[in-house]
């Protein structure tokens, strides 16, 4: 990010990476005309002024040309110089700012080389790409304007021993502004108060911001001058204080508009859908491609269903462009490349059919893609005409809800953690630190708020609710079974994955310390557990890795996620589809028992040891990627 210096902490002509504000990194545009909507949060006292990207024109295209539009506006027209990787600067000076944002529409026209067709699946694409900023950014001076539409961190000051109010406080803010700025995944740090100082240590940096939650007397929410961007400080007593913190991700606090405002009673938590609904309600408002052979991908996120579901049904309503007789033509469906339902195309042009989902299939993302085929004379370069496909927002949805979740483990969360999640401390600023990463990197994965509440870790234990359990010394409550469980003398307790009630045990020496983040579904209810063998630190470097990369939280599989020093961190436990295939098929040689397998694992990895395999990847993606 180039940030010249700015007095105050404001930030002064910056020039902002796509990705920073919430925007993919990389743009693709098919076809001989090819469109991208791109959004643009603006912080008040900037305006974007030029779009910078790096280009790469498909093979066998001569010149490309690309226009900005805002509504009937053209802001500007710029050709494409040929070439490997050259660098573009796009301008965007003239385009209206709503709502802190300018939303803009890229339209790419290709000329290709004559005598060549063009490639349907090459697109002209923008790498690296970054708005440039002219201006400077205006400090706030109101509740209502204190988080920026830009934000690359957060710093929540609490004591260095918190009360459960304040905990409890600065969970459910750090959730609610991560659910907030979404995409942009802003860096949200927990903090120590310095002892004896009522105000954070220094100004914030440009587009950074500083909140402090402690408990007073005074009820409400105001600013803090600091030398430059105010702080925040949200104060009350421990019966206020958690709905004091509710205010900056409502829609109240676009009326506070004072330096100083109370919040009366704020409901935290979302409504969900129920087992009937649309694909307008799950963030689809209708889908279309216009092709020779079209395809649309529909998301199907169970994070918006708000639970773990399964036997998942969609009612498929829309339209395609009617085929003439010389043309043959069929409709298929297909998730991650198999196909689970085909149709003939008719000559209506009309798409009414149920799509059964199969629950081994679904993930927390689930796209369930359609495309229409056809066969016949297209003329060279597929010069028939293109085909359009349309599927309704209205589209119905049915599902059920899942008991135990479809899939098992990490990917059935945070959606069986949802709506509400109790969350256990084991005590001590510390774990309060772990508790609000584990929280925002869950959070990230869900397109709705999950609402929280902090509480003593027994409590937590003993509740009904989803939890979220943070004891990350050890663990010693015997009612809930660990897939890993780590005893004396370097002992581990191995629950066998996919094989429910069935454990081994096997004794390491010397003996191993790990850190880790466990799966647990028992007695209808999800739990996520952060503990170690008396290596607190390893818990520390496994969120650390976690947070580097948001990819990583979406990719996490199995049951459990361990960590050593010095090696990266691996994921335990059979997906359900892996668990149905080993049922089906026979193992690789059966001529060695599993707990061999377990043991050439084990070495291999010098963490995890199980009967099945053990898997490390990160291969799905996020909500909003």
């Amino acid at each position: 990010m180039s940030q010249p210096p700015a007095d105050g902490g404001v930030s002064a002509a910056p020039t902002l990476p796509l990705v920073q504000l919430g925007a993919p990194a990389d743009l693709a545009f098919y076809g001989i005309q090819g469109t991208e909507t791109l959004t643009i949060p603006v912080p008040s006292g900037l305006a974007p002024v030029a779009l910078n990207v790096t280009t790469q024109l498909p093979v066998n295209v001569q010149s490309a040309t690309v226009t900005v539009m805002q509504e009937d506006r053209t802001l500007s027209r710029v050709d494409i110089p040929p070439g490997e990787r050259v660098p573009v600067s796009i301008p965007l000076a003239g385009a209206e700012i709503v709502d802190n944002a300018v939303t803009v529409i890229l339209r790419s026209y290709l000329l290709p080389v004559p005598g060549y067709c063009l490639d349907p699946t090459n697109p002209l694409r923008f790498s690296d790409g970054a708005v440039a900023f002219a201006g400077v950014e205006i400090a706030p001076t109101v509740v209502a304007d204190f988080l920026p539409p830009v934000l690359r961190q957060l710093t929540i000051f609490v004591s260095g021993e918190p009360s459960q109010a304040e905990s409890d406080a600065t969970v459910r803010l750090a959730t609610a502004v991560a659910a907030q700025f979404g995409s942009q995944a802003p860096d949200i740090i927990v903090a120590p108060l310095p002892d004896r100082q009522s105000a954070p240590p220094g100004p914030s940096a440009p587009l950074q911001r500083q909140i402090l939650i402690r408990e007073g007397p005074d009820v409400g929410v105001f600013l803090l001058p600091t030398g430059g961007v105010p702080a925040l400080v949200i104060e009350g007593p421990p019966d206020a204080l958690a709905n004091q913190g509710r205010l900056l991700a409502s829609d109240v606090n676009r009326l506070a508009l004072a330096s100083k405002a109370v919040a009366g009673p704020l409901n935290s938590t979302p409504q969900l859908p129920g087992d009937q609904t649309t694909l307008r309600r799950l963030g689809q408002p209708g889908v279309n491609a216009v092709a020779l052979s079209p395809q649309v991908n529909i998301g199907l996120d169970q994070t918006r269903l708000g639970r773990s579901a399964h036997g998942i049904r969609v009612h498929l309503q829309g339209s395609y462009t009617p085929l003439p007789q010389s043309i043959g033509g069929q409709l298929v469906a297909s998730i991650a490349g198999e196909t689970i339902a085909r149709w003939p195309a008719d000559s209506s042009g009309a798409i009414d059919r149920w799509v059964d989902v199969p629950d081994r299939l679904l993930q927390r993302y689930t796209n369930l893609g359609l495309r229409l085929d056809i066969s016949g004379d297209t003329g060279r370069c597929g010069e028939f005409q293109p085909l359009t496909l349309t599927i309704d927002g209205e589209s119905p949805v049915l599902s059920s809800p899942a008991d135990p979740p479809v899939p098992r483990g990490f990917q059935s969360m945070p959606q069986s953690l949802m709506p509400r999640t109790v969350v256990g401390l084991g005590g001590g600023f510390d774990d309060l630190r772990r508790a609000t990463d584990i929280m925002v990197g869950l959070q990230r994965l869900s397109a709705l708020p999950i609402d929280t509440a902090v509480m003593p870790l027994g409590d937590a234990v003993a509740d009904s609710a989803p939890a979220v359990l943070v004891s990350a010394e050890r663990w010693t409550d015997d009612t809930i079974t660990l897939p890993v469980q780590p005893g004396a003398d370097g002992e581990l307790t191995v629950q066998r994955a996919g094989e429910p009630g069935e454990a081994t045990t096997l004794t390491l020496d010397p003996a191993l310390r790990f850190g880790s983040l466990q799966t647990v579904y028992d007695d209808g209810r999800s739990m996520l557990v952060a503990t170690s063998n008396d290596a607190p630190e390893q818990v520390d470097a496994l969120l650390s890795w976690l947070g580097e990369n948001v990819q990583r939280w979406s990719g996490l599989d199995g049951t459990a996620v361990i960590a050593t020093a010095d090696r990266q961190p691996v994921v335990y436990g059979a997906t359900q589809a892996e668990e149905e295939d080993t049922a089906e098929s026979p193992a690789p040689d059966a001529g060695l028992p599993w707990w061999a397998w377990a043991a050439i694992a084990l070495a291999a990895v010098s963490v995890v040891l199980a009967v099945a395999v053990i898997v490390a990847r990160a291969r799905r993606k996020s909500p909003t990627s």
